[in-house]
Parts: C-alpha cells; structure tokens; sequence
C-alpha cells in the first residue's frame, strides 16, 4: 500500500511541477482582458509580437511593472517585432544584447527594470529615462502607445 501511496505522490508532483512558471499559471486562469485586448491591439497594428502578448503581461505582473509598458517600449524599439536583431524585440543595449528568445528577453528586461538600481522604485516616466536617456521624446513616445493601448481596451469594453 505504501509503494501506491508514494506513487500517487509523485504523480502528482510531476503533474503540479510545470505550473512552477508563472508563463503556465497565466494558462490556466480565465481569460484575462489586459491579454484579449493586448493581441487585438497587436494584431490591429500588425505587429508580429501579438505572439508574446501573454509573456509581456506575466513578465509585467511578476515584476510589478505597469502591463502596457514592455510591449509599448517594443512597440517604438522594433515595430512590435517586425524589425529587431538577436531576439531582443525591446531595443535592450541598443538592440545589441542577445537573448535565447524572444521571451527570455522579455523576462531578462522586466527583471532588470523591476529589481536593478537604475531602475527600481521608480515611475514609468523615470524607468524610460533612464531606458533611454539620449531621447528627449522617449518618454512622450512609448506613454503615447501606453495610452493608446489603455484607449482601445475602453473602447473594446463599448463594443
């Protein structure tokens, strides 16, 4: 009895083990309307990264960052993925930065904007000068994309 006891443990540790990444938990929940309304905006605007609409949000929520914020800033550093180099859609070191994946470098970013120095604690507006310090208009341009995303998801809710 004890050898079926273990087993069932163990079988339902190694189902239980892939909801250790929060990427997995986010699966299983219900839809979420910052995710519907993230692909749409996404698509909408023909930007191949609607693919990693769900990875920008978990990366944002486990970091405490605003959601809108990774894939406005990949909105201006790449076009939203048509244009970018070494899968680094969000311009990190000039785009220069390499990253195993598109969505390893969504989580790397949302990490160092959340927890480094130069970042941490900090608004939105003080996050993107120091992201971008040699472009005076950064801030204006990737809070103009912030809004527009924020303005679609309400005029969605009306449809």
């Amino acid at each position: 009895m004890k050898a079926v006891s273990t087993g069932l443990v163990v079988f339902a540790g190694l189902l239980a083990a892939p909801l250790a990444n929060p990427a997995d938990r986010v699966a299983t929940l219900p839809k979420d309307p910052r995710l519907v309304r993230l692909q749409q905006y996404l698509e909408d605007n023909a930007c191949p990264a609607h693919r990693f609409a769900q990875d920008f949000i978990v990366a944002a929520d486990s970091n405490a960052l605003d959601w809108r914020l990774l894939p406005s800033i990949a909105i201006i550093e790449s076009g939203g993925g048509r244009a970018y180099r070494n899968n680094n859609i969000l311009g990190w070191g000039n785009g220069n930065l390499r990253f195993t994946s598109i969505r390893a470098g969504i989580q790397e970013v949302a990490r160092v904007l959340a927890t480094a120095p130069r970042y941490r604690d900090k608004s939105v507006d003080e996050i993107l000068r120091a992201f971008n310090p040699e472009h005076a208009d950064y801030v204006f341009r990737v809070k103009a994309v912030m809004r527009q995303i924020a303005r679609s998801e309400i005029a969605s809710a009306f449809n």
